[in-house]
């Protein structure tokens, strides 16, 4: 019958064999932890990238944030000029309304022809009304 070899243990006489697959573990395991070094040092890379990046953003937000801020208050300063001016211009159309009534008696009583202009409605028809000398980005530059 044919003998199946074996595997000599330690403290056997193959010497050279043993020293073999302890080798191959200990190559292994060394192999197994710098593998897991470069896969620390990379996750950490990461990390740090990331940390980066989100204090950019955190930065990039903030910067956002103190524009958005400042057009809200123009925004604001905008509108109110914009409704004194509404005001003004029914004010001024009242004002006009009543001259033209004047004119109209003055033309009634005289016989006089008088040139009495037609007055547009500021609100209905904002558009009638003369343009700003400025055109309304030169105005934020004031």
């Amino acid at each position: 019958m044919a003998s199946i070899p074996r595997k000599s243990s330690p403290g056997s006489n193959g010497g050279s064999q043993p020293a073999i697959p302890d080798e191959r573990k200990r190559k292994r395991m060394q192999s197994n932890r710098e593998s897991a070094r470069r896969s620390r040092m990379k996750k950490q890379k990461q990390v740090e990238d990331l940390t980066g990046e989100l204090s950019r953003l955190q930065m990039a937000n903030n910067q956002l944030l103190q524009s958005i801020g400042a057009k809200e208050q123009a925004f604001v300063q905008v509108d109110n000029m914009n409704n004194v001016l509404r005001a003004q211009a029914i004010e001024l159309a009242d004002r006009l309304r009543s001259l033209n009534s004047v004119l109209q008696i003055v033309e009634e009583v005289s016989g006089l022809a008088m040139d009495i202009p037609e007055i547009p409605d500021p609100l209905l028809k904002p558009w009638e009304f003369s343009r700003p000398a400025l055109p309304v980005a030169d105005m934020f530059l004031c």
